[in-house]
């Protein structure tokens, strides 16, 4: 599945923690209490250094920092993280997906700094002053405003992220011509892939709550089909050649983003996974016990996570152990009920691509 020595990208993970409460993350339950199965785990500068080796490093052509539970700019070392990474390796492209809503505009301006012209920031931000924080629960939108102008002003290199909801819908001219007056290079409409259930289901609301479980937002699908995500309104044509999205699931080959990337991830527990699609079946809130999860018959049989631990153990070593290999391995059983990987076909099956779908 993977050489060590060919790998070009690291999608990195650096911490667990947030501010935001957005309805659709996992790190929290529609926007309300935290997911009790995660520890707001993070990843420290010492951490990164023992992780990647500067050889390492230097063979890479990107880094990012995203994940699937938090935002890199709550953690304690972000910017001494890509300092490291921009120290060993002048030319790769450097960046990160961010809501925008804290540090300082010293704190962003050194960010621009470090990054320079090989990266950018990716900002998402759904929506204006009176929209952003109806699914960016708790974030400010001056914060936000003060801290893009800031990194922009310092050099920096923007994209704007913009998911399109039906409460924002009416706002997208007018937030793209905003992105422009302030300097971002490019203005991405972003179709959510998110009207989904676990159950490979159509919706069309998701519910929002605060933290004291009380509804908010419902947060809408956007009303205009330009807006919509194609590959949801796929899941009929899918259902009538398949008898049903398990039974494609089941049957479909897969073509693995990561591998074709050439990247790993790994996530603020300091633990190798391929992509951030299998880390994210790790800790569903909505379990009361989250192994019950296909993706930990994998860890389980690579040593547990002490065995994918490249925090305690060496890169390279984790990389030749069991979890890659076995997950590569399972695509050729015959049905996930036999162990082919739910999340592998969900994902990077060849005929249902919702991810990619966001951004056409």
């Amino acid at each position: 599945m993977y050489n060590y020595n060919d790998i070009e990208a690291v999608h990195l993970e650096i911490t667990q923690k947030c501010q935001a409460a957005c309805p659709m993350c996992d790190r929290n339950e529609n926007g309300g209490v935290d997911n009790r199965h995660i520890t707001n785990a993070e990843l420290s500068f010492e951490d990164c250094q023992s992780i990647f080796t500067p050889t390492f490093i230097n063979q890479l052509k990107t880094m990012y920092m995203c994940g699937n539970l938090g935002d890199p700019i709550v953690a304690k070392d972000t910017l001494e993280v890509f300092d490291l990474f921009r120290h060993h390796n002048q030319q790769m492209w450097l960046s990160m997906n961010t809501n925008a809503g804290a540090k300082s505009v010293e704190w962003w301006r050194e960010l621009a700094r470090i990054i320079g012209r090989n990266g950018a920031v990716i900002f998402s931000v759904d929506g204006l002053k009176d929209t952003n924080h109806l699914y960016r629960q708790n974030v400010v939108w001056d914060n936000v405003e003060r801290n893009m102008r800031a990194f922009i002003d310092a050099g920096g290199r923007a994209r704007w992220d913009y998911i399109i909801f039906g409460h924002n819908e009416h706002q997208v001219e007018e937030a793209e011509a905003l992105a422009e007056s302030w300097g971002v290079e490019r203005f991405q409409k972003k179709k959510s892939a998110r009207f989904f259930t676990a159950g490979s289901e159509r919706k069309e609301v998701h519910q929002a709550r605060n933290r004291k479980g009380e509804q908010t937002q419902a947060i809408a699908e956007p009303a205009k089909k330009e807006n919509k995500n194609i590959a949801l309104e796929k899941t009929a044509e899918i259902k009538k050649t398949y008898g049903s999205m398990m039974d494609y699931y089941n049957k479909c080959k897969i073509n693995c983003k990561a591998i074709v990337k050439k990247e790993i991830f790994v996530t603020a527990e300091g633990l190798l996974m391929p992509c951030c699609w299998t880390a994210g079946r790790m800790y569903k809130w909505w379990h009361k016990d989250y192994r019950v999860e296909q993706i930990w018959d994998h860890i389980d049989n690579a040593g547990g996570k002490g065995g994918i631990d490249v925090i305690k153990n060496d890169l390279e070593a984790v990389m030749n152990g069991q979890l890659l290999k076995d997950i590569e391995d399972s695509w050729n059983l015959t049905s996930i009920e036999q162990g082919k990987l739910g999340v592998c076909a969900m994902k990077c099956g060849t005929e249902f691509d919702p991810f990619a779908e966001q951004f056409r």
